[in-house]
């Protein structure tokens, strides 16, 4: 690639909009948080900078490094930021870039067309809150480089030296007075470094961790289609190849993959200028009409769906769809609550006509594939219909005062921002908790044996499930479309089980449960998990509560001689209430443990290996992470 491209890149590029400033004191504005999630989105700015160039067809390859001391580099291979004067200040463009908020190329159409990322916060951002920060640049045949602490440049632009290499390398290191804790982790990395391969075909990139020795390549001359096929690894289509569709209407680059499968859920990955829009938006919207519309006229053109036959709905469409769309447009609109939902009103038009007819096109092609779509969605329809009686039949029974099926002593208070819901499995937990909570605004639902694996069950069976039944009942919300979190009843839902492998199985259940039916709960932060001690240790008259065995080692290694007793929890029912209360649920002492959603892709893959029919990958998966275990219960 020679170096005239660059043209049209350089510093008059580069538009600034405000300076830099409160991003060190107020960075969950920036990047969210400041716990793991926030740690790697600056990962994710520095690297979405590097595939912007490669959108703009300036990039072939990028490599990241988690290195040994925690600190992380990216380099591509593209045009290299400017480094002449800017006219903002004078000073070098690539010290612009990183010191002043708002100041890229993404701004103004100038040097790209579209781009992802924090449009032109994210650089900056991620040299404020990094203890030091180097960045190297190859323009030109000659290199460049610069240092900065805490994003203050501490050295002026170096003197260019030949250079065989063209591209830039930025390497941080985040800081730990403004994070939580300072470990990457290498799957979460992955998990986006592989989306980003997938949404970018030949774009090939490489991910190294040197505190493993782990590398990994991602290329991917599929793209969209080989993102369905990965997501659908392991489950069984319904026809041979996923449905693609790419192109470009109205200034917008829309492409769609669509695949079905033999299992009753339905996954939907949607992007906008590659970032993942896991609230929707404007573009699924304009997809799942089109598929409806689509679909129905085809399968009446058919004969497959009879006169007398309704119109499949959208909803009878989901169960089994397996589908990724991505748009890329110049000035796309976030809205909702994580500011990742696409609320350009005019892509819902443009990706409904493009898909619809595309769809039109495809399904003449491949007229075999209609029926099994067809008849999936009408056994579907008739599962929802099933599901809905039996909903109606619950709502009859609490109207009328039946009793819940399971058992739930509720709390005194009305108020879900003050109360809180522990779901205990067995009579024995249930009735310690009960005794030694706060009744004032501590609930407690017991649950009678493990829950239905809802990942392998169909909506009808899962509803006809007594402890799934009484988990919705009592919160109140709904689930899936009915889901509505203004309904929920307490704002912390606290899974609480046994410290043994029953208890971990039971907590999954109940977690992919609420992944796959109630995914905003998780979202809004209101699922936590309990964490009971592990070890009652006595000297003396002196207890300790351990909660892992190096708080246990610690613990005895400091008696020295005196006699030390050690009791090993193996269930919640060991503890007597007065226990359980000081160790567990007393807001004082206890620890939670909030469950969040770092990846919705890799979530996805873990609860689908974890809890889905194909007993290969739970095998490779158990194998590959056995040396991760930290309590094993045998």
């Amino acid at each position: 690639m020679s170096d005239n491209i660059a043209a049209g890149y350089d510093a008059g590029s580069i538009q600034v909009l405000e300076g830099l400033e409160a991003v060190r004191k107020r960075p969950g504005m920036y990047i969210g948080d400041t716990s793991s999630r926030g740690l790697h989105h600056l990962v994710y700015e520095v690297v979405d900078n590097a595939v912007d160039e490669a959108i703009g067809g300036y990039c072939n390859q990028i490599d990241v490094t988690i290195h040994a001391d925690e600190s992380i580099s990216v380099q591509d291979d593209g045009r290299g930021i400017p480094t002449d004067p800017h006219p903002y200040n004078g000073r070098p463009t690539c010290e612009v870039v990183l010191t002043v908020l708002h100041a890229g190329g993404k701004f103004g159409g100038g040097a790209y067309k579209v781009s992802g990322g924090l449009h032109g916060v994210g650089v900056s951002v991620v040299n404020a809150l990094s203890e030091w920060l180097e960045v190297t640049i190859a323009r030109d045949g000659a290199e460049r480089s610069q240092k900065y602490q805490r994003g203050t440049p501490v050295t002026e632009l170096s003197s260019p030296i030949p250079a065989e290499w063209r591209g830039t390398r930025i390497h941080y290191m985040p800081d730990a007075e403004i994070f939580e804790e300072v470990k990457h982790s290498l799957d979460i990395l992955k998990s986006r470094l592989r989306e980003l391969a997938f949404l970018n075909p030949g774009l090939r990139i490489h991910i190294e961790d040197e505190r493993t020795g782990e590398k990994k390549d991602y290329c991917f001359e599929g793209g969209i289609k080989a993102f369905v096929e990965y997501l659908d690894r392991g489950k069984s289509a319904l026809f041979p190849t996923p449905i693609v569709l790419s192109g470009e209407r109205d200034g917008v680059a829309v492409d769609v993959g669509f695949q079905y499968n033999d299992s009753y859920l339905e996954r939907i990955f949607s992007f906008a200028n590659l970032i993942h829009t896991v609230e929707g938006g404007t573009h699924v919207s304009g997809l799942r009409t089109a598929m409806t519309r689509a679909i129905n006229e085809v399968a009446r053109n058919g004969k497959i769906l009879k006169d007398k036959d309704e119109n499949l709905s959208g909803d009878d469409l989901k169960e089994g769809l397996t589908c990724v769309v991505s748009v890329k447009l110049s000035d796309p609109q976030f809205e909702g609550q994580t500011k990742t939902k696409l609320g350009n009103s005019e892509v819902k038009g443009i990706v409904d006509s493009f898909v619809y007819e595309g769809l039109l096109a495809w399904f003449e092609e491949n007229p075999e594939a209609i029926r099994p779509i067809v008849e999936k969605a009408i056994l579907a329809r008739q599962a929802r219909d099933a599901a809905k009686r039996a909903r109606d039949i619950a709502r009859k029974g609490v109207l009328s005062g039946m009793s819940l099926p399971g058992k739930l002593a509720d709390c005194s208070s009305r108020t879900p921002e003050s109360t809180e819901l522990y779901i205990v499995e067995g009579d024995s937990a249930g009735g310690s908790a009960k005794q030694g909570r706060d009744r004032s605004f501590q609930a407690i639902l017991a649950l009678r044996g493990k829950i239905l694996n809802v990942e392998k069950a169909r909506l009808d069976k899962m509803l006809g499930n007594n402890e799934i039944r009484t988990i919705i009942q009592a919160l109140g919300c709904g689930i899936g479309n009915e889901f509505n979190s203004q309904k929920l009843r307490y704002h912390k839902i606290i899974i609480m089980t046994d410290a043994d492998v029953d208890g971990a199985h039971i907590s999954t259940l109940l977690l992919t449960f609420f992944y796959r039916h109630m995914p905003d709960l998780i979202r809004s932060g209101y699922l936590y998990l309990a964490q009971p001690p592990l070890y009652r240790v006595q000297k003396g008259k002196q207890v300790n509560y351990c909660y892992t065995e190096k708080e246990l080692r610690g613990f005895v290694d400091g008696a020295g001689e005196a006699k030390v007793g050690v009791q090993r929890y193996k269930g919640l029912g060991e503890m007597n209430p007065g226990q359980l209360w000081e160790t567990t649920m007393d807001p004082e002492n206890r620890v939670l443990k909030r469950v969040d959603i770092d990846d919705d892709v890799l979530a996805d893959e873990y609860f689908d290996i974890l809890m889905g029919d194909k007993v290969e990958p739970r095998r490779d998966f158990i194998t590959s992470n056995a040396h991760e275990v930290k309590n094993l219960d045998v």
